[in-house]
């Protein structure tokens, strides 16, 4: 049996509430230490937090579904499946760095989604023969890489894709557009299992009795490009799913990678269009693929300790050691790590980027040089 935390109930609460998606929630635990806390503010408090205001206060004080939420704990208890909460420490980091990061995630499986390395393979559901002996080649060429491989878990590239990292003995995930009391579609259920048996998993914001309607598709997509390191495009047209996935990589800093085809071949159209937009680069092998994220380069020393610099104030000190701990960070999660005023972290921030001991990086993420 499962053991969940006593702010589950909260945690599930927290994502039905109207008018509070996950960029509302974001902000909601900036202020607030859990998400119990948040239920139990002051109205007067919670319409005061920029972005939230009355319309959504008055959803949360007036919020009364807890018996629903009782119902899904114990539904992820019998399927022992588990919650990863914005805060938790398990929760996928690499989605922290989005500025929508789901609030709540559930997870089935035992590959680590804060693996080393990651990569997203993405791609048309028919695939061409091309398509097919693309996917083989790439997955044997980053086997000595050991990624965790993710995709969507639908017909044609993606399934694909989890198949050959199967068979290449790689951690994969699938990442579904509904609850995990059901699988679409239906005919990947033995891909499922054996996903399952091979230490990778079944990942989900949605929770039980949620169907694979079309438009959780994109909110689906959105976990898989900002999931990953990379995303790797392989075949596709100009529209549809792939693209999109692509378009929100490329908006969350990601890598994104297209592998040409001919210009004749509607199942290239998309990687083609990327390319020539200067939205994803252009790679032929695994080991293009390697090259461009770095992981053919040696190892990076180890970073000079804090207290090599003394003279560092104490707040500058306090972000010195949340910085030293991850390689990228978003100013909004470094503030909540640091548990300072964003005034103080932001000042800081500035004297260290002049001392050159931190890096700003685009979209508002810092990095300790």
């Amino acid at each position: 049996m499962c053991t969940y935390s006593t702010d589950l109930l909260y945690q599930l609460a927290l994502t039905q509430v109207p008018h509070i998606g996950p960029v509302q929630a974001r902000l909601l635990l900036e202020q607030f230490d859990t998400a119990e806390a948040v239920f139990r503010a002051r109205r007067g408090d919670l319409e005061r937090i920029e972005g939230i205001g009355t319309v959504r206060a008055a959803s949360i004080k007036s919020f009364d579904r807890f018996a629903e939420q009782e119902a899904e704990i114990r539904f992820l208890e019998q399927r022992r499946i588990t919650p990863l909460f914005l805060r938790d420490p398990s929760y996928p980091r690499r989605l922290l760095h989005c500025y929508d990061p789901p609030t709540l995630l559930f997870y089935r499986g035992t590959a680590d989604l804060n693996a080393a390395r990651v990569l997203a393979f993405i791609g048309t559901r028919n695939n061409t023969a091309y398509g097919k002996e693309l996917v083989q080649q790439l997955m044997t060429e980053l086997k000595s890489y050991a990624p965790l491989v993710i995709s969507g878990l639908a017909y044609g590239i993606d399934a694909l894709a989890h198949r050959q990292a199967l068979q290449q003995q790689l951690p994969t995930v699938g990442v579904l557009a509904h609850g995990l009391d059901r699988l679409y579609p239906a005919a990947h259920s033995h891909l499922a299992r054996e996903m399952l048996n091979g230490d990778g998993g079944l990942l989900t914001e949605f929770r039980s009795g949620t169907e694979p309607d079309r438009h959780h598709f994109p909110t689906r997509n959105r976990v898989v490009a900002g999931l990953c390191d990379a995303v790797v495009v392989v075949e596709t047209g100009c529209k549809g799913g792939s693209m999109i996935t692509a378009h929100l990589a490329h908006g969350y800093h990601r890598d994104v990678f297209a592998l040409p085809g001919r210009t004749t071949d509607r199942a290239s159209e998309g990687c083609l269009a990327l390319i020539q937009r200067q939205q994803a680069t252009l790679v032929t092998s695994g080991g293009d693929i390697a090259r461009q994220l770095g992981w053919d380069e040696p190892p990076v020393k180890q970073r000079p300790q804090r207290t090599l610099f003394p003279e560092l104030s104490p707040d500058e000190k306090v972000v010195a050691d949340v910085l030293q701990e991850v390689a990228v960070l978003h100013i909004d999660e470094l503030h909540h790590r640091c548990s300072l005023p964003h005034s103080r972290v932001a000042a800081a921030l500035l004297s260290l980027e002049l001392q050159g001991l931190v890096e700003c990086l685009p979209g508002k993420c810092y990095r300790w040089t």
